[in-house]
């Protein structure tokens, strides 16, 4: 979340050519992790959400900022500080700038956890989501308004074929060895290195 902002938001910020997402809350959260011992934590927790919005909760509270109770979108478009500007979704106040930053990307890899027990629901980590005003209905990230809008470039990049959908056993983040080698490590190699590495294996 943290790097997806350096790439929209930093003015100068060094270039980005892949950006990969594991186990991400990309499209949110409907529910808060690992909250205990809080006054408002039972509200975090629950899809009520009971002050999750309120400046306290989003000062204080580092998941708050990803957050989004599918039964109150208005207070999420309006309380929450940080997931709804990443997202390039709140009402008269997208830049564009954000959609051609992030859409400047070579490779956009989303990683989904099909067992993920923290990001709810684990389609989040492809950008799905709930569907509005429901807590039981997912919606698979092309039929979300993020990608039917294009607000910060999803559908950009996914007709250029630059999104790879990956979905993997386990819990989150629970990826082995030859599963961080196949998904992940390729895209961290520049073309010149990947050159050579392919023909060394060729030898």
């Amino acid at each position: 979340m943290v790097a997806r902002g350096l790439i929209e938001f930093c003015d100068e910020a060094p270039p980005v050519n892949n950006f990969i997402s594991i186990g991400g809350p990309n499209a949110g959260i409907a529910s808060a992790p690992a909250c205990t011992g809080n006054p408002w934590c039972d509200g975090a927790g629950g899809i009520s959400g009971i002050g999750i919005y309120s400046d306290y909760v989003q000062t204080h509270y580092a998941p708050s900022g990803y957050i989004k109770l599918p039964n109150d979108i208005a207070g999420y478009l309006r309380g929450c500080r940080y997931l709804p500007k990443l997202n390039n979704e709140i009402p008269n106040a997208t830049n564009p700038i954000y959609k051609e930053r992030f859409t400047s990307l070579q490779n956009l890899v989303l990683i989904m956890f099909e067992n993920d027990n923290v990001i709810t629901p684990k389609e989040s980590s492809w950008f799905g989501f709930y569907q509005d005003g429901t807590d039981s209905q997912i919606l698979p990230p092309q039929q979300t308004n993020l990608y039917l809008e294009d607000t910060f470039g999803l559908q950009t990049l996914d007709k250029a074929g630059k999104v790879k959908f990956i979905k993997l056993p386990g819990y989150h983040l629970g990826m082995d060895i030859q599963e961080m080698q196949q998904n992940v490590v390729p895209y961290l190699i520049d073309g010149a290195q990947k050159n050579k590495a392919d023909a060394q294996v060729g030898h």
